[in-house]
């Protein structure tokens, strides 16, 4: 199922005003999710990336614009008439229900989708009981939980619970799949884990889901594409890595990365970009003064260098060892170690940027060059 937003807009009247203060927590939204993808919504609290999640649920309407799915206008389709699945942050299991119990629930419990599989089951000539019994088989085998059927919730690990919330909406054979910060009350062990199912059901099933997280390591490793939202608004979307290496703004850029950018205040003199008393790339940009972006990633320790850092300490992340750096004004950054190479505290060492690691954003803060 193909997802457009256009021009979707959503406001709340904001909490404890007494004027009743409308906030807009999606701002003219537009955007689309192609048919089979797993999308993420990515940013920080407050973002809109939720909002927007319950806007293709059909749990909050719209104030102003549209959704189509796969061309055809349901802003106004009620939410058990759009074929969507949904898991929630808490997962939401009724713990007095075993885990298969737990599954068949939207299946008895809905008319409308009671109604299709009893028809369903006239038509193939089965009992009613025997067709919710084999897509309930069906499901589990799909994550994984088949031998999990007749335990409580409160039997199962955070990862199990996960599954079967996955499951019960599955169940329903939504055309689109929703997931609200799925893995947020997980352990980062189970996150990694749980993540990597995500994706394989999303694969095995083909359906269109939508993602939602705070947490960029998420979206940038299961994801076919993100969108970066702030403040309501959409900043931008792509394939993960793309998004990563040519962010469309600074925001972008300090959201993404494992390890914060490097943000220095940089100037442009004849078509010379320095940092400080040294002029690090050739650049195609008028003379002014500018902010340069530099992941960490991209500077890394050599013979003869771009430019040179007194080295202030130097800490092991797992399998990086990252060297804390000064420039010759002052500002501090982080650079990458090469282990073949010698180094010490205190001393000034050389150091290389990789081809496209310099971003350079204007007084607005949007991108404007990269070398």
């Amino acid at each position: 199922m193909k997802v457009e937003f256009v021009n979707a807009t959503k406001e709340f009247v904001e909490r404890g005003s007494r004027e009743k203060r409308m906030v807009k927590a999606v701002d003219n939204l537009s955007l689309t999710i192609e048919s089979g993808k797993l999308y993420g919504f990515l940013g920080p609290s407050g973002c809109g990336k939720s909002t927007s999640l319950f806007m293709i649920s059909g749990i909050h309407d719209f104030t102003s614009g549209s959704l189509l799915f796969d061309g055809k206008d349901v802003t106004n389709l009620p939410p058990d008439k759009r074929e969507v699945g949904m898991v929630f942050q808490n997962y939401a299991l009724y713990p007095h229900l075993s885990v298969r119990e737990n599954i068949e629930f939207p299946l008895v419990n809905s008319k409308s989708l009671t109604k299709k599989l009893k028809a369903r089951a006239k038509e193939r000539g089965i009992a009613f009981k025997d067709l919710i019994g084999e897509m309930i088989e069906s499901v589990a085998k799909i994550v994984e939980i088949g031998q999990l059927m007749e335990r409580k919730p409160s039997e199962l690990s955070g990862g199990q619970q996960q599954r079967v919330a996955i499951a019960r909406a599955l169940v329903k054979e939504p055309s689109i799949l929703l997931l609200d910060e799925p893995l947020s009350n997980l352990d980062a062990r189970l996150r990694l884990q749980t993540r990597e199912e995500i994706r394989k059901i999303q694969k095995r099933t083909g359906i269109t889901t939508v993602f939602v997280t705070h947490d960029q390591d998420e979206a940038m490793n299961i994801c076919d594409e993100i969108a970066i939202m702030r403040e309501g608004r959409l900043q931008q979307t792509g394939k993960p890595q793309e998004v990563y290496d040519r962010p469309c703004n600074l925001f972008v850029a300090k959201f993404l990365g494992s390890f914060p950018i490097n943000v220095l205040n940089g100037s442009v003199k004849d078509n010379e970009l320095y940092i400080g008393n040294t002029a690090i790339r050739r650049v195609e940009i008028p003379d002014g003064d500018y902010s340069v972006g530099i992941r960490p990633e991209n500077i890394v320790q050599s013979v003869e260098g771009d430019f040179k850092l007194s080295v202030i300490s130097d800490e092991r992340h797992g399998g990086v060892e990252l060297i804390s750096g000064e420039t010759d004004d002052g500002q501090k950054l982080s650079a990458v170690r090469n282990l073949a190479l010698p180094l010490s505290v205190g001393t000034a060492e050389c150091f290389s940027i990789k081809k496209d690691g310099v971003i350079i954003f204007d007084s607005d803060e949007r991108r404007i060059f990269q070398c």
